[in-house]
């Protein structure tokens, strides 16, 4: 036997269905700060990661450079010539100077 029950049965659907689409939405507001959390703190991994790079490759290059200064004459010979401004006997060393800048055109005095 099947008995109407008419609007009451529709509305209690209306009302079950409206509960579980609310409930989603709660779902949702509630996780969204933990997914906002999640993505900046990938973002900030990935940076981490390009900066771990950086120094992995600065530092391969500084031990490179003292490694030549330990075992290569000739390195320390360049660093010698181009810091101090030694030379060679009878090298003659030229230092040039960057001009003084000035506002007017070139050979026109102010």
């Amino acid at each position: 036997m099947k008995v109407d029950l008419g609007i009451w049965n529709k509305l209690t659907k209306l009302v079950i269905c409206l509960l579980l689409v609310a409930g989603a939405i709660a779902v949702c507001v509630w996780y969204l700060p933990v997914i906002q959390q999640n993505e900046h703190m990938r973002t900030e991994l990935q940076r981490l990661d390009a900066q771990i790079k950086q120094e992995r490759d600065t530092g391969k290059r500084l031990t490179g450079s003292i490694a030549a200064l330990h075992h290569d004459p000739k390195t320390i010979e360049r660093l010698a010539r181009e810091k101090l401004g030694y030379a060679r006997t009878g090298e003659v060393v030229i230092h040039f100077e960057e001009a003084a800048s000035t506002n007017s055109p070139a050979g026109f005095p102010r």
